[in-house]
């Protein structure tokens, strides 16, 4: 936060400096969002073609509904091995994607970024054969109004909230070791823990990485080029991303009906 104050302290050339430096982080922040935003239509449009190619009317040997059938591509991924694949290839690609960027192109991490979303969309897309769709789009907007209110603090706030990091980051660690765990043990009770404490702790990383954001483009802005800048546009959309879509996914499992 010394460098946003700094920024607009009064001075020779100060107004100067304030308008680039604003004009500045309102493309960056756009970039961050629109990017995000694309991904989050990706991720839409491949869960839901992926559910629609996996369910059929036809009678087969797995049934998950009234008059509802897995086709043979709904069993392969949905009751197969090939369910462990793509129940964790989300976390295999960010982990690559984020190890990875700072040897791509801009345009080629943003491209990442995009697939990354698409393999996403496969992974949940389960949640079209447990939800109604009525219940998933009302979460959906709930996500989404909470999300824009979470960001738009972290990002107006004049807080410094740096030092919750390390508690999210804890309280992250314990989120993701106790929904593997619950993969085995299938727990309604660990479940509804996990979902409840992951709701906070995705609220926090929203409003958290928002700032973080802010405060990396007005301190290095200056000393970075706009390789260096497109590239944490990538990661920080990436950053929000799994904010809200995990945060989505937990208010899901809290909310949402079943069918």
């Amino acid at each position: 936060m010394a460098e946003f104050e700094t920024v607009r302290r009064p001075g020779v050339g100060a107004g100067v400096r304030t308008t680039t430096y604003d004009e500045g982080l309102r493309a960056h922040m756009s970039k961050v969002y629109g990017t995000m935003s694309v991904g989050m239509i990706i991720t839409a449009l491949a869960a839901w073609a992926v559910a629609g190619l996996s369910v059929s009317g036809v009678p087969t040997e797995y049934m998950i509904g009234e008059g509802k059938y897995l086709t043979s591509f709904g069993v392969a991924i949905y009751a197969s091995p090939l369910k462990w694949l793509v129940m964790f290839a989300p976390l295999l690609f960010v982990f690559g994607l984020s190890a990875g960027i700072s040897r791509m192109s801009a345009g080629a991490a943003q491209i990442a970024f995009y697939a990354f979303a698409a393999v996403m969309g496969v992974s949940i897309s389960s949640i079209f054969l447990v939800f109604t769709g009525m219940s998933i789009v009302q979460v959906f907007l709930v996500t989404a109004i909470a999300f824009a209110a979470l960001s738009l603090w972290g990002y107006t706030t004049r807080k410094d909230i740096s030092g919750w990091g390390t508690f999210l980051f804890m309280g992250l660690i314990g989120v993701v070791v106790a929904s593997i765990v619950n993969i085995f043990l299938g727990s309604p009770a660990l479940m509804f823990a996990v979902s409840a404490i992951g709701v906070l702790v995705f609220a926090g990383l929203t409003a958290f990485d928002t700032q973080r954001l802010k405060n990396e483009y007005l301190q290095l802005a200056g000393t970075q080029g706009e390789a260096y800048l497109g590239h944490a546009a990538i990661l920080g959309a990436l950053s929000l991303y799994l904010n809200f879509i995990n945060m989505f996914m937990m208010l899901l499992s809290l909310f949402g009906n079943r069918q």
